[in-house]
């Protein structure tokens, strides 16, 4: 798997091309792109906020499933080593058993530049049914994608939560650069 970076924001996005978007297999840029979610914790009156370090992931509009979104568990990053330690524990992603994080879609839609999706997360040793609204926009021959989503962690099986300090749901958020897979 590769690994992430920061998004280049020299260009800006233009208007999509619906067609050249359906006539091609894609694949996420990780040097261009972040992975990333938002939990409410301490009683909703702080966010934890953290990323993924290594992933992989495809959109291809003439297959099922259109999107695969593989990320290694293990990459998680919150710049906190010690809540790093405990998030891939059991209580939460159990990396030793589940080392990965996996997004599979049912359904994709492309109408303009929004991108309708239906799917399954499964983490942790839970899955849960996703449905998000990504933004696609052509940027030279790439595609800029901003995607975001909610899910309750609690249903994949992460119940850990000291004295109800951590809340759900969580935000998630796929921001970046797709480009030609080759």
């Amino acid at each position: 798997m590769a690994t992430s970076g920061d998004i280049s924001r020299a260009e800006a996005p233009g208007p999509l091309a619906a067609r050249a978007v359906e006539q091609t297999v894609w694949r996420i840029d990780p040097a261009r792109s972040t992975v990333s979610f938002a939990v409410p914790a301490f009683w909703g009156l702080t966010t934890v906020k953290g990323r993924f370090d290594r992933y992989d992931g495809t959109l291809d509009l003439r297959r099922t499933p259109a999107i695969e979104l593989t990320i290694d568990a293990d990459s998680i990053n919150t710049n906190n080593a010690r809540r790093d330690k405990h998030l891939r524990s059991d209580d939460f992603f159990g990396v030793q058993a589940h080392p990965h994080v996996r997004f599979v879609s049912d359904t994709a839609t492309l109408e303009g530049d929004r991108l309708t999706v239906t799917g399954e997360l499964r983490a942790g040793g839970g899955k849960e049914p996703l449905h998000l609204v990504a933004t696609l926009r052509h940027v030279g021959p790439e595609l800029h994608i901003e995607a975001t989503a909610e899910v309750d962690q609690r249903r994949l099986g992460m119940t850990f939560s000291l004295m109800g300090m951590v809340g759900a749901p969580a935000k998630l958020a796929v921001r970046g650069r797709l480009v030609v897979s080759e």
